[in-house]
């Protein structure tokens, strides 16, 4: 490993565009379908793995709703999620902002209740244990109706006190953000700040969609924000956010070769980019693994690795304490690294 790549994973970070149901690795799922009787599809761990080759977004979609059947009571999610956040201990995430889909267990009969109840309670203890701060957002899947989502809503107005935010992801291409106009106007009456999946297979205009009408506070994705200049100067300007996931966007095909990956010019022409994992048990890797990457393939500097770093947490929902606690340890592990 480089002396940058060692800086990148030394440096507090936070993750905030990480859909927790994308963690469950194969052998977890094993060990869950086991737990529960389910029959998976594959015979082995291995082949299992094997299945992680995907052409598209929808064709990791297909998986992934599949794999999320192991998922049936509280203890499920509290394990899924506990995996998740060694990972993110290990990877010295200070702060973590999770999405999680209701509409994939509920509809399968599993409570609201038990999917963020045992989400929180992992979360909870890491917070405990490790110091690692956290926030919750309900995401809605944009392949349902807005009739869905609406419902999904209502379903979720008993445990709003546990949700910190509202997302939109799933199936990108023919669901443009103006299908849920009405739904995310009333989460942010409801108090709730909104993001959502624009720019990754969709074009700019859905990033743009993203901004105007459903009045997000950051982009998830946004890549293809690089094909407008209009796009990148007013995002540059507004400093808007942007949750990349570079591994992610290999693996689906949105680049071919990392090496092709334009994070880097983004990063350069004064976009507020983040680095992060998106569905890391699917797509090779969590927050560390996707910073080497990186570094080894666009050839980051430091000070662009310390940027990214300083990114996650200036565009995290942490308040503003918090936030200068986080940003000060960057700094000083940025100085032990240069031996000041």
């Amino acid at each position: 490993m480089s002396n940058i790549a060692a800086l990148a994973c030394a440096l507090p970070k936070a993750e905030l565009h990480l859909h927790i149901e994308g963690t469950l690795e194969p052998e977890l799922a094993f060990r869950l379908a086991e737990r529960h009787g389910v029959k998976l599809a594959w015979p082995n761990v291995e082949a299992l793995r094997a299945a992680y080759d995907f052409s598209d977004l929808q064709s990791f979609l297909d998986l992934y709703y599949a794999g999320a059947s192991v998922l049936l009571t509280e203890t499920d999610f509290y394990d899924l999620t506990w995996a998740y956040l060694e990972h993110a201990h290990a990877d010295n995430l200070r702060h973590v902002e999770i999405f999680f889909d209701p509409q994939t267990h509920t509809e399968r009969g599993v409570a609201f209740g038990d999917v963020i109840g045992g989400i929180r309670r992992a979360m909870l203890q890491a917070e405990r244990e490790w110091g690692i701060s956290f926030r919750i957002i309900m995401s809605f899947l944009r392949h349902l109706s807005e009739a869905d989502a609406l419902a999904t809503l209502e379903e979720a107005k008993p445990f709003l006190h546990r949700i910190d935010g509202i997302g939109l992801d799933s199936s990108e291409m023919g669901h443009p953000p103006s299908k849920f106009t009405r739904v995310f106007a009333l989460c942010r009456e409801l108090g709730l700040p909104v993001v959502a999946h624009a720019g990754e297979e969709g074009p700019p205009a859905y990033i743009e969609e993203a901004l105007d009408i459903l009045q997000v506070t950051r982009i998830d994705h946004g890549v293809r924000a690089i094909e407008s200049e209009a796009l990148m100067a007013r995002l540059a300007q507004e400093q808007t956010p942007l949750t990349v996931c570079p591994l992610s966007n290999v693996k689906l095909k949105v680049y071919q070769d990392m090496r092709e990956h334009k994070l880097r010019e983004m990063l350069a022409r004064g976009l507020k980019v983040t680095i992060n994992s998106d569905d890391p048990a699917y797509f090779g890797g969590y927050v560390n693994d996707n910073f080497v990457a990186c570094v080894g393939a666009l050839g980051l500097t430091a000070q662009e690795v310390v940027k990214l770093a300083r990114n996650s947490i200036e565009a995290s929902w942490l308040d503003s304490a918090r936030r200068d606690v986080l940003l000060a340890e960057i700094d000083d592990v940025y100085r032990d690294w240069r031996g000041e």
